[in-house]
């Protein structure tokens, strides 16, 4: 069974699911590329709790978990079965690693899980099972998190962190007038850092990033990126897809696939 990569994908607003876009294009193109997952593990930042818990249902429904948008994006769902032998297998490897978790029979997936899916894997015939991100943690507990899970690239599963590259929607205004600046400069030193294999700065992007703290006012959304990173190696080499999608100016598209090499 081959390694699996792992992999960081910037979900945007809730109608990427309706524009794919670069983006989406990409996406579909890396899931023909890489070996087909026997199961995908997803973190997302639209699931946080005070410990982690992942999905332990055998059909996760599809939540819809956004409001004010355009109808369509109500009809649309992501019928994928779940794995709670993943799930259970997960919650093992995490208790090895000192992480407390715990499985949830009821909860779905989020926007932040079955959107960049829909794209990858339209026929939602992969089993899914999401991981929640536990608050309030620095970004190498999230880096620890993907690296305890590790040992499941090798057993056929896809690890994936969903989140945003950028993510600043106090500037959202609707229009896409080109890219702010501050994005294109953070989204050059996440690349930048990557292909340096960095690990100590991208650790700590809050205080040698630019613009960090307006690219993110709130770090939940890069922290999938963390997640990512850490389940595919100390050494894995990165490489960058969807650098030119960035929507609405503000939010950068950028995805990363790790270990692929």
């Amino acid at each position: 069974m081959s390694t699996m990569p792992t992999l960081f994908v910037s979900h945007g607003a809730p109608t990427f699911a309706l524009e794919p876009g670069e983006a989406g294009r990409e996406l579909a193109a890396l899931a023909q590329a890489i070996p087909q997952p026997r199961a995908i593990l997803i973190a997302s930042p639209h699931w946080m709790s005070p410990v982690v818990t992942l999905t332990a249902s055998d059909r996760p429904e599809t939540i819809h978990d956004f409001g004010g948008f355009p109808a369509p994006l109500y009809d649309l769902r992501y019928p994928a079965p779940g794995d709670p032998a993943l799930a259970a297998r997960a919650i093992g490897l995490l208790a090895a690693a000192g992480v407390d978790a715990r499985p949830d029979p009821h909860r779905g997936l989020d926007h932040g899980a079955w959107v960049p899916l829909l794209h990858m894997y339209p026929d939602a015939a992969v089993p899914v099972v999401q991981i929640s991100m536990p608050g309030g943690r620095p970004a190498s507990a999230f880096h620890a998190l993907g690296r305890a899970l590790s040992p499941l690239r090798d057993e056929g599963v896809l690890i994936v962190g969903s989140g945003s590259l950028t993510h600043n929607l106090y500037e959202f205004t609707g229009a896409a007038d080109g890219t702010a600046p501050y994005v294109e400069a953070f989204a050059q030193w996440i690349a930048d850092t990557l292909a340096a294999g960095d690990v100590d700065a991208l650790l700590d992007y809050r205080r040698r990033a630019p613009h960090a703290e307006r690219a993110h006012p709130t770090d939940e959304h890069l922290m999938p990126l963390m997640f990512a990173h850490g389940a595919a190696g100390m050494r894995a080499d990165a490489r960058r897809l969807a650098a030119a999608d960035v929507r609405y100016g503000i939010l950068a598209m950028d995805a990363y696939v790790f270990g692929a090499s």
